[in-house]
């Protein structure tokens, strides 16, 4: 199959002294020494108050001891979301390992579950003698949103993926009464944040409802929308949900993830962060940086660079290799067709159109900024770089 690298880049190139980020992201800032805003948000906002040593482990046990308050006389003190990728799966094994928690452990199957995440989730919760609630989003109402995110010409189609799995979650934490939402988010390994263009807000209800208004056949009317006001105010500030990081406040890396998740329970790694659907690396492996030209793994790496998991050198030597599989990509290509019910001639067709962005819709990217400068104005958002 041909590639096609539609990258529209008017800035001449230019790639990070300290990181591997470029000039793929278009709001990228370089210094005097050529180390990028993203190197400098990280060492003035977010390493001066990343505290992983003992005083950090004195806050974490302070909110453990919270949780278990909060959760005493019922089934489960805290929710987690599983899907059976790296970070959430460590994070599982901390909560009942570590932290003698009751997690209430959910899965939401967007219908797009690698055999190998399927086996990594039943491995770790056959072992750990849990329970696990699955939530299966409506097959035709995803195809048709997934197609629709498709025919807008924008690079983050997998809004639709995403988005359910955050509506559900939160939605199954209201209903039951959850205070406490365990999350695998982290800085040793998410330091660094996709710039807007590449992957925008999944709970932009302007954008998805343009999108589904121009482009959906159906009404969606099974899908678990859910917007931010909902999830960011309402359970935060009056039902007193909280999302916890436990990860943020101990020493953590990749590395340790992975051995000790394959020695206690032959868990198995991806090839790639969020390998774990076969939708998402078909889209972070194969579209983004054909149809776009934006490469996830610049974002990945560099956060492992600073955190001082990967060298530059070791970055640099990677990315000259394609995130996918040549070998493998036409028969990618095929399966993801004939799960979206379509031609291969038409997912081409999706592939070479014309680009589009975000910003050609209806999108609150005003109003998150807004937002997010309130939340750094009052202490709760220290990164700057989106």
């Amino acid at each position: 199959m041909e590639v096609f690298t539609l990258n529209p880049l008017t800035r001449p190139e230019q790639i990070c002294t300290n990181c591997v980020m470029d000039t793929t992201d278009s709001a990228i800032q370089f210094d005097e020494n050529g180390v990028c805003d993203h190197c400098r948000d990280f060492k003035q906002n977010v390493e001066p108050n990343w505290h992983t040593d003992a005083r950090g482990r004195a806050q974490l046990s302070a909110v453990i001891d919270q949780i278990k308050a909060a959760g005493k006389g019922r089934d489960f003190d805290c929710i987690l979301g599983l899907s059976g990728g790296l970070d959430s799966s460590f994070m599982l094994h901390l909560l009942v390992k570590e932290f003698d928690l009751r997690p209430l452990v959910f899965h939401v199957d967007g219908g797009w579950n690698s055999d190998l995440a399927v086996n990594n989730i039943q491995m770790l919760v056959d072992k750990l003698g849990l329970d696990l609630f699955t939530e299966v989003i409506d097959w035709e109402d995803m195809r048709d949103f997934q197609l629709a995110f498709f025919k807008s010409g924008i690079s983050q189609i997998d809004i639709p993926q995403d988005h359910a799995f955050v509506a559900t979650l939160y939605k199954f934490a209201n209903k039951y009464n959850v205070k406490h939402i365990m999350n695998g988010g982290n800085i040793a390994t998410e330091c660094v944040r996709n710039p807007l263009e590449w992957l925008y807000y999944g709970t932009d209800m302007w954008l998805i409802n343009d999108i589904r208004k121009q482009f959906c056949s159906r009404p969606l009317a099974n899908y678990p929308f859910s917007s931010v006001l909902f999830h960011k105010f309402y359970l935060r500030y009056l039902r007193r949900v909280q999302v916890v990081r436990p990860l943020n406040y101990m020493p953590y890396s990749k590395e340790l993830a992975i051995t000790t998740l394959r020695d206690e329970y032959g868990w198995r790694a991806y090839p790639q962060k969020h390998f774990e659907s076969r939708f998402t690396k078909f889209f972070e492996g194969y579209w983004l940086p054909t149809r776009f030209g934006y490469d996830t793994r610049k974002v990945q790496f560099s956060s492992l660079i600073l955190t001082g998991q990967m060298t530059r050198e070791e970055a640099l030597e990677k990315l000259k290799l394609p995130a996918y599989d040549p070998d493998t990509i036409d028969d990618e290509f095929a399966y993801i067709a004939k799960k979206l019910g379509i031609g291969v001639d038409e997912l081409r067709h999706y592939h070479t159109m014309p680009l589009k962005s975000y910003k050609d819709y209806r999108n609150q990217e005003a109003l998150f900024n807004m937002g997010a400068k309130v939340l750094r104005a009052v202490g709760i958002e220290r990164s700057i770089k989106r």
